[in-house]
């Protein structure tokens, strides 16, 4: 009795593993084939060249505004401690705690050819390292973001 049931077992087996094996294939097929025949339907094939507007080459009439009047100057109330002297607005390059890291990088902006000073806030306990100094906020900021290539924090500072 045990064989005929194990041998009944082995055939049914034998018989749903081949039987997957060609609807799994066959399946796949159809489905490859029904997208392959959609692909080829639905594109087009262009026949004709695209469409191109000529173009017309106009002048520049574009000006540009120069509106440095607006920028914010930061307003401070410092005294010189190495330098010629400040006018009213200045382009600070660096701030420091430390007296002699602002003495270093006034003498890199010296070396550089610029008139660098110090400056010291005694509200803040900060040393300014100034770069240039101008009468006109418009000259100051057109200097500001010239330095700002090499110092990208650069800002204005405007002497109370």
């Amino acid at each position: 009795m045990k064989k005929y049931m194990i041998l009944c077992a082995g055939f049914c087996a034998a018989l749903v593993l081949t039987s997957c094996g060609t609807n799994k294939e066959s399946a796949y097929k159809k489905a490859y084939e029904k997208a392959k025949a959609q692909e080829q339907t639905q594109t087009p094939v262009q026949t004709e060249a695209p469409v191109v507007a000529p173009l017309v080459e106009k002048p520049a009439t574009q000006q540009t505004v120069d509106n440095y009047d607006n920028v914010v100057a930061r307003t401070e109330n410092v005294t010189v401690v190495s330098g010629n002297g400040l006018k009213s607005y200045s382009v600070v390059v660096g701030s420091f705690s430390l007296k002699a890291n602002a003495e270093g990088l006034q003498s890199t902006l010296k070396t550089a050819g610029y008139d660098a000073q110090i400056a010291f806030n005694s509200e803040r306990n900060m040393y300014r390292v100034i770069a240039s100094t101008f009468d006109q906020k418009g000259d100051a900021a057109r200097s500001r973001d010239a330095f700002r290539a090499n110092y990208p924090d650069a800002w204005l500072l405007f002497k109370k």
